[in-house]
């Protein structure tokens, strides 16, 4: 499944490609809901909000077998509540300045961050054996 050194030099194929960019706007999507979701019940909505991203990045290594997987729902996330957080001229806003809110976008960073390096490969398949036997 996975190859050394990484996503970055794993060849591109088509059907990698449209698994980051799937991943990539449930990154987006998750990153939305969980934008409505933090301020609407406070302690719970916000639990609910970071468990979801926690879910969806984990899932991404998951499924691609490396940090890559993370990578591509974390930008997701990232471009989503970057643009929520931005105001309108109207004064329409998504994200109101409080608690909920900071803790929000910087646990959903945390959680990216966390998932980005504790991450543990799998072990590859085939007899176990020593090397030199």
């Amino acid at each position: 499944m996975s190859t050394p050194g990484g996503f970055l030099t794993q060849p591109l194929r088509a059907g990698r490609i449209a698994a980051y960019v799937l991943l990539a706007v449930l990154g987006v999507l998750v990153g939305a809901a969980g934008s409505l979701v933090q301020a609407a019940w406070f302690p719970g909505g916000l639990l609910l909000a970071l468990l979801g991203a926690a879910g969806v990045f984990l899932g991404g290594a998951r499924a691609l077998g490396g940090q890559g997987g993370v990578f591509a729902p974390a930008v997701g996330w990232l471009l989503a509540v970057v643009v929520l957080t931005v105001s309108r001229p109207e004064g329409d806003f998504v994200f109101a300045a409080g608690l909920s809110t900071y803790l929000y976008l910087l646990g959903g960073i945390g959680v990216a961050v966390m998932c980005a390096t504790v991450w543990l490969p799998r072990q590859p398949a085939g007899p176990v054996a020593r090397l030199g036997k």
